[in-house]
């Protein structure tokens, strides 16, 4: 269900924001700007934040270099991430020199160099490193609940208590295998299935496709937030742009179940949100 009220008033005004900019960018001259840079499984998202941390412009391009969570084509994240830091910098007329990033909970022994290398290999100063959900959190500004950002490639769960992350997890189950699912039902090529997947004419159709799917995704969320008493959750993560995903999530865990109107860019303008000028 949508919550239009409390937690996803700043959310929803900061998203609608974010996506007027990143169709006409804000020209207006600031004396700096913070990037968020969200390295997904389907997408890389730039968002760019003034000095007064308000989106100016933003790109997004879809993108298969990382996997599980896990950079899997360096040269090809920071050929990507280089070309969106250029595409910006001109339509702002300006160097964009700070960035942070963020990694699914859990994998900072992994991958947080590789992420870091990533975003210093396209020409940013990295400030800062956290994790996926705690970086939606600074848009939903969320006291208590689980945060559940379901990406491409995995599950990652912030449980929120007195505004707070006391808690983090993530599992390889997302939007890579709702495309598989839906390759297998309907005979199509995975890039296929992604294509029919992001299409919203098509998604009340696919949804009792990939029910089965969702219905993992519940268990896993459910397996993490049940000793801790979460009482609500919160979906972020293009996977969750899917209609009707979070009715089957709240049927399964028994939990109310909200996300906010687009869920993909909370990340990216979470990430922006913890950008400051001091390198890491």
């Amino acid at each position: 269900m949508e919550k239009t009220n409390g937690a996803f008033q700043y959310c929803d005004q900061l998203v609608r924001e974010f996506e007027k900019v990143v169709k006409k960018p804000i020209l207006s001259k600031s004396s700096v700007y913070y990037t968020g840079v969200d390295l997904g499984t389907a997408y890389i998202v730039l968002a760019v934040l003034d000095e007064n941390y308000q989106p100016v412009a933003g790109a997004y391009r879809y993108a298969s270099v990382v996997r599980d969570g896990m950079v899997v084509d360096y040269i090809g994240a920071v050929r990507i991430v280089k070309e969106l830091k250029q595409e910006l910098e001109q339509k702002l007329g300006t160097e964009l020199i700070y960035a942070a990033a963020a990694l699914p909970p859990g994998t900072f022994s992994l991958d947080s160099g590789t992420i870091k290398h990533v975003v210093q290999g396209a020409g940013f100063e990295i400030t800062n490193l956290l994790d996926e959900p705690t970086a939606a959190n600074a848009v939903l500004k969320i006291k208590d609940g689980a945060i559940v950002d379901i990406g491409g490639g995995t599950t990652g769960i912030a449980i929120v208590k007195e505004g707070k992350v006391v808690y983090v997890a993530d599992e390889a189950t997302g939007g890579t295998h709702f495309s598989l699912v839906i390759a297998g039902a309907y005979k199509m090529s995975f890039e296929e299935a992604e294509q029919y997947k992001r299409d919203f004419k098509n998604h009340r159709e696919l949804l009792p496709v990939l029910s089965p799917v969702i219905e993992k995704v519940s268990s896993i969320i459910s397996r993490h937030v049940n000793e801790y008493r979460v009482k609500e959750i919160y979906l972020v993560g293009g996977t969750c742009c899917l209609s009707g995903i979070e009715d089957i999530i709240a049927k399964q865990t028994k939990l109310p179940t909200y996300k906010p109107q687009n869920p993909m860019f909370v990340t990216p303008l979470g990430i922006a949100l913890n950008c400051t000028q001091e390198i890491l």
